[in-house]
């Protein structure tokens, strides 16, 4: 998929640079310059300043950590693009604040211990005292579940590893030589750990209850322990054995605490293990544990075959092959990669589950179940996935049974219940749910009015918009439309609506990280935890105007907002207790800040990130709205210059690329260097407007409906009386570099332009290979970004009427072109097809090429000079500034 480069952050200022510098180890920095970073500096009568790019290292980026269980304290980041990032912690009602540079790993003790890390030192601070210890030699670390317990893996560069189990106050309660590795338990009440005692390796295990107790699940061992995995409630625990480190897994061990048993599962004598296969570690199919303890999951690999060394490295490129050999190399060696397996402990019992002939696999919700699938089934095709059949396999019995044909491969289309007993898919516009046990398919969603998809990626077409979860018991799946939050019965008898979105605007959603709510990996899918509707909910808000926020929902209650306006608010986080919580807010012209509120009622500025701001002068966005050719009402997002003048009218630049009014709210660092060549805030801050316009694109027309949305954007400013309409850029990235590309084909409105990572020729670009993917850019034409749904075979007039190449002879516009010459994603020779283009035509451009970049530049010195030349290109064509040298030469 093409992406839209994002503005990078600049992340440094004068003030955390100076804490960043102070190291010291006896104690963190107290900022006793407090008011300056948290009184509100805005609104106050200054003369302002204009920014340049000296300025631009003062900025940093804000982002919340975590919130202390009682709501008492919070910690933050602050990023900067120097690499001297400080990790705070703070009162949330005195304000008193510790700074720990280049910390991370950071968490919270209870209400009184915080502890981070710098390096392989741990930072143990008490936050009622105010003492700080510092702890050399840590490379891991946790907390108790009551936080009476401190347990600590230190491993100096000589002498031996110890774990040490104390009291936080420091008060050694058990100290243990040889510790290689430990993993405390999903409910912080056990450690399990490997030992190395008299040259024999072991596992011990650690109750961390009130009074510390030590068992042994294996002893006086030869071979080593790694990754341990428990399962969720804290009852068991799993882990693979090596004979050496450099040695292939030689076997599983499982432990259930309530029996004190332990299992092992040895691949040479385990009945059913294949003969050529080794058990994998492998980050898709991770080791884990069923909930009913029965189950241990894990990954084997086929053994490499020895092969004949051909004569010849030719590569054979077969005609009928489901997949085309680069993608068949990168992405299809299904025999070759790792597949799930499933050991019964108790059983003594082993079964593969994924297979080469059915590679992907995921779980229903009680892991009675294995959902198999091949991407293979139905290629050669032609969009980015084809669609599959879907099998269901009893992994108790190994019954087979295909559930679904030629099914959609999203994998949020395809969701288990968490207790197991039904399949979610999206098909045909609506939600459905195959009962498992019964094998029945129900429309649960046929008698709802509403539409249940549309657009909600950038450059996609319409798809679901998503099954967040359902409620205890499987007893109602959740289901969104476009605005509101729906509960219905898996048989589809009943259905409710639990928001009032639509009546009232505004898009309600549950968010993804609140409270362990949302969906969580599951092998090659995806599942979803249970939502409890008999308890308080926090919605997710985002408005049609633009605005943003939360919302409290309670059965048989209207929902009703805890913070909500005309800001981009987000990383919304409760304290355990629910009564405290702390949110980040925005807006174009504010930088981020986090706020602290009490009982939903009281609210207070916890922390402001970049108060020098208040010294410059800035510009402001404007939520618009214009229409286009065919009357359709669409948004945009207009930036004013700083210091805005409304006796004067100013140059404008034009950003495009798919739907933006989005940012309307967002904060952008100023910054030299930059993925794409641009940066709102250094624009608006030279004295430009700036307009990101909504694009509505059309099936079989992409550039023109792209330019048709561009250009009656662009008068809608113009007739404002705003701009000066000789003085308007145009400039995209990516996608938008093929919009900018097209757009100056078909329109003598942009003064110039400037378009990067474009595709501007689409025959050869059909028949391009895509370097990341490995599979024909063909996907691309179909129901994805260009969406012209045929090929250039059947449709030859599209491809050229929507082509940047084939329109070039009518381009007056002067052009700035740049691409990077690894670029992986879209090829760089399309940018050179339009330079060789423009140059046949006579056409005023210069092409950038920078040799070691990919789709977006990612090496400072190239970021820096591609800005500058941008800022050079506009400036001489928007402001009659005069031409630099490169400039000069390139179009004299």
């Amino acid at each position: 998929m093409m992406i839209q480069s994002k503005n990078n952050k600049i992340k440094n200022s004068f003030l955390f640079r100076v804490i960043a510098m102070l190291r010291v180890p006896l104690i963190p920095f107290l900022v006793f310059i407090l008011p300056l970073v948290t009184c509100p500096l805005w609104g106050q009568v200054v003369q302002k300043k204009q920014l340049t790019s000296a300025d631009y290292h003062l900025w940093g980026e804000l982002q919340f950590d975590k919130i202390a269980p009682n709501g008492k304290w919070a910690s933050y980041r602050m990023g900067y693009e120097s690499g001297a990032d400080t990790l705070f912690v703070r009162n949330t009602e005195s304000l008193k604040t510790y700074a720990f540079p280049a910390a991370n790993n950071a968490s919270f003790g209870g209400s009184i211990w915080f502890a981070c890390q710098v390096d392989q030192e741990l930072r143990l601070l008490n936050l009622k005292t105010g003492k700080l210890e510092i702890i050399a030699d840590v490379t891991q670390y946790a907390f108790s579940a009551d936080a009476s317990k401190l347990v600590l893996l230190k491993k100096p560069i000589t002498g031996e590893n110890t774990l040490l189990i104390r009291q936080p106050e420091e008060a050694l309660i058990e100290k243990i030589n040889g510790v290689h590795d430990f993993k405390i338990s999903t409910t912080a009440n056990d450690v399990a750990y490997w030992v190395t005692e008299s040259n024999k390796n072991a596992v011990g295990l650690l109750s961390l209850g009130k009074v510390c107790q030590r068992s042994w699940i294996l002893k006086d061992r030869e071979e080593r322990f790694q990754d341990f995995t428990w399962e969720e409630s804290g009852k068991a625990v799993a882990f693979y054995s090596r004979p050496t480190a450099e040695a292939p897994i030689n076997g599983i061990y499982y432990y259930n605490l309530d029996n004190k048993t332990v299992f092992s599962l040895d691949p040479k004598t385990q009945s059913g293990f294949p003969t050529d296969a080794n058990i994998a570690n492998n980050s898709t199919y991770k080791l884990s544990i069923s909930d009913d303890f029965q189950k241990v999951f894990f990954a084997i690999k086929s053994n490499p075959t020895q092969q004949t060394k051909p004569d010849s490295d030719v590569e054979l490129w077969n005609g009928n092959a489901k997949w085309i050999y680069p993608m068949q190399q990168k992405w299809g060696q299904f025999q070759e990669y790792p597949h799930l397996a499933v050991w019964y402990p108790m059983g003594h019992r082993f079964d593969s589950i994924s297979t080469a002939e059915l590679p992907k696999v995921m779980l229903n919700g009680n892991q009675h179940y294995a959902i198999l699938s091949n991407p293979q089934d139905y290629e050669p095709q032609f969009e980015y996935e084809g669609p599959r059949d879907f099998y269901i396999v009893d992994l108790a019995t190994r019954e087979k049974n295909l559930f679904l044909r030629k099914h959609s491969i999203y994998s949020s289309d395809i969701l288990p219940s968490p207790s197991g007993k039904y399949i979610a898919y999206f098909k045909e516009k609506n939600w459905w749910v195959y009962d498992i046990i019964a094998k029945t398919h129900t429309n649960v969603t046929l008698n709802i009015k509403e539409q249940l998809e549309g657009k909600i990626q950038k450059l996609y077409g319409d798809s679901a918009f998503g099954n967040p979860g359902w409620s205890a018991n499987d007893d109602e799946i959740l289901i969104y439309d476009q605005y509101d939050i729906w509960a219905i019965k898996p048989d589809g008898t009943s259905f409710r609506k639990l928001t009032h979105g639509r009546e009232k605007q505004i898009q309600f959603r549950i968010p993804q990280t609140y409270n362990g709510i949302g969906l969580k990996e599951n092998f090659d899918g995806w599942k979803s935890n249970f939502i409890n509707l008999e308890k308080e909910l926090v919605l997710r808000a985002e408005g049609n105007d633009g605005q943003s926020g939360y919302f409290k929902w309670k059965s048989a209650h209207e929902e009703k907002p805890i913070v909500y306006g005309p800001h981009h608010i987000d990383q919304f986080t409760y304290a355990e207790t629910g009564q405290n919580f702390i949110y980040r807010e925005q807006n174009f012209d504010r930088s981020p800040k986090l706020i602290f509120q009490k009982n939903a009622v009281t609210s207070k500025l916890l922390f402001q990130s970049n108060p020098q701001q208040e010294k410059y002068s800035w510009g402001k966005s404007e939520l618009i709205e214009y229409y286009n050719s065919k009357g359709i009402n669409l948004k945009g997002v207009l930036f004013y210059p700083a210091n805005y003048d409304p006796q004067k009218k100013y140059p404008m630049i034009v950003h495009i690329y798919e739907k933006q009014s989005n940012e309307l709210h967002h904060y952008v660092n100023p910054s030299q260097f930059t993925e794409d060549g641009q940066n709102i805030t250094v624009f608006t801050t030279q004295g430009y407007f700036v307009l990101y316009p909504d694009i509505k694109l059309e099936i079989g027309n992409p550039g023109i409906a792209a330019a048709d949305c561009t250009i009656s954007a662009t008068k809608e400013i113009i007739a404002r009386g705003l701009v000066i309409p000789e003085k308007i850029g145009l400039i995209g990235h990516s996608f938008g570099g093929y919009e900018t590309a097209f757009i100056i084909t078909q329109t003598g409105l942009f003064a110039t332009a400037a378009a990067g990572g474009a595709i501007t020729d689409l025959n050869s670009m059909y028949l391009t290979v895509g370097g990341n993917s490995g599979k024909p850019d063909m996907w691309r034409f179909q129901n994805l970004q260009w969406r012209i749904t045929k090929s250039p075979f059947e449709d030859p007039l599209a491809y050229n009427r929507n082509s940047p190449v084939a329109c070039a002879d009518k381009i007056t516009t002067p052009l700035l072109l740049w691409s990077g010459k690894q670029d992986q994603q879209v090829d760089w020779h399309q940018s050179i097809e339009f330079y060789l283009a423009l140059r046949r035509l006579n056409k005023k451009h210069i092409m950038l090429l920078y040799p070691n970049e990919k789709h977006s530049i990612l090496n400072q010195p190239n970021q820096k000079d591609l800005l500058e030349r941008v800022q050079d290109w506009f400036g001489y064509y928007l402001k009659d500034e005069l031409p630099v040298p490169w400039i000069n030469e390139g179009i004299k």
